[in-house]
């Protein structure tokens, strides 16, 4: 009987003690899987006053990622990606009509459809001035930069437009110049 008694005595303690607040922890057995120490690894200090490089080297990208296109809206920078700006992906049957679907969509109402500068909202004179592509002097780098930068009236289309998607419209791009240069 007198065991009987304990062993109640002890169930009743164990369950007070055991109604305290839950949301807190009452015996922490490993602090640190409770409190981590939050580190800067790009700080000067980085992990224990051991500095951590954890920035990209340079010349590199993240796994799906594309160049950082560092070229100024400047003439100068125009000039530049002349020279320096070349199209990555192959002029395939299937950049092209990729290429052709997404003119349609962002170029052909102020371009045209043949890219004689000619769009509906040209017709509509709403813009004037829109170029004839066989009037300019240009190449898959100068295009590539109008589209990051637009140029005159023309806004940027970066924010539209993926890194192959606006190769793609510059295939495109040179295809019709080519035809209206016949």
């Amino acid at each position: 009987m007198k065991n009987l008694k304990l062993i109640i005595a002890l169930a009743i303690f164990t369950s007070f003690i055991s109604c305290n607040n839950k949301r807190t922890p009452q015996l922490q057995y490993m602090p640190d899987m409770y409190v981590s120490v939050p580190y800067d690894t790009d700080d000067e200090n980085g992990i224990n006053n051991k500095p951590v490089n954890m920035k990209p080297v340079a010349g590199t990208l993240p796994r799906g990622g594309t160049p950082a296109y560092d070229i100024p809206d400047t003439p100068e920078g125009y000039e530049r990606s002349r020279i320096e700006v070349l199209n990555p992906i192959e002029a395939s049957e299937e950049n092209l009509a990729k290429g052709k679907e997404l003119y349609d969509i962002y170029c052909t109402s102020c371009h045209g459809e043949k890219g004689a500068g000619n769009g509906v909202l040209v017709q509509r004179e709403k813009f004037e001035g829109i170029p004839n592509y066989k009037d300019r002097d240009i190449n898959a780098g100068t295009i590539y930069h109008v589209i990051m930068h637009g140029k005159n009236l023309m806004g940027s289309h970066s924010s539209q437009l993926t890194y192959k998607e606006r190769w793609q419209i510059i295939h495109y791009v040179e295809q019709l110049r080519s035809e209206l240069l016949k």
